[in-house]
């Protein structure tokens, strides 16, 4: 079973994000969950959410505490304790930052894309999960792109849709396509 942990601040779309890839790999023949942790939090306050995706039903119900992947929409959380906790050896780090950083210098490799730049260059809002969500199905391979735009077609109309559509075809563009493939396929998806 393949386990995701996005971190992000209430008001950055983390746990649309969650729904968004649930949504997608459901959409493509998989099973998924998809849900969020957190309390009476405000905006800007740190928030959690886990996706499950496998080729079997998914049974399991607990938060997700050792991901093969992270997904960190605001760099700052990197510095917050319990952010990368439990994060599988061979598990790897999305980032929203500069364009093209690579920390491959710990046990798990970091690349950093500028998910809320383009967020404001397409959409104008500093909403930076869905060019992350871009990012690590062109990363992954999990999932043709389509998929992500579907899922966009079912929460999104009009304008705010074809922004979005834009939007994924500029953030797949700023990572290499396949570079976690292997790391996706080891951990069962």
């Amino acid at each position: 079973m393949l386990e995701i942990r996005i971190h992000g601040r209430g008001g950055q779309g983390n746990v649309v994000a969650a729904y968004l890839l649930a949504s997608a790999a459901i959409d493509g023949g998989r099973y998924a969950q998809a849900f969020p942790a957190f309390g009476a939090e405000r905006r800007g306050a740190p928030v959690a959410a886990f996706v499950r995706i496998d080729e079997q039903p998914i049974r399991r119900r607990c938060q997700v505490r050792e991901p093969t992947f992270l997904i960190v929409q605001d760099p700052a959380l990197m510095e917050v304790p319990g952010t990368l906790s439990g994060i599988r050896p061979d598990g790897t780090v999305l980032v929203d930052g500069p364009s093209g950083r690579i920390d491959d210098s710990g046990p798990n490799e970091v690349i950093t894309m500028p998910a809320t730049h383009l967020a404001m260059e397409h959409i104008g809002r500093p909403v930076p999960n869905t060019a992350l969500l871009a990012a690590f199905i062109t990363l992954t391979g999990l999932m043709p792109l389509s998929a992500l735009t579907d899922a966009l077609g079912e929460r999104f109309k009009g304008p705010i849709l074809e922004k979005n559509r834009k939007l994924v075809e500029a953030a797949a563009e700023t990572v290499e396509a396949g570079r976690w493939r292997e790391v996706a396929h080891a951990a069962g998806a």
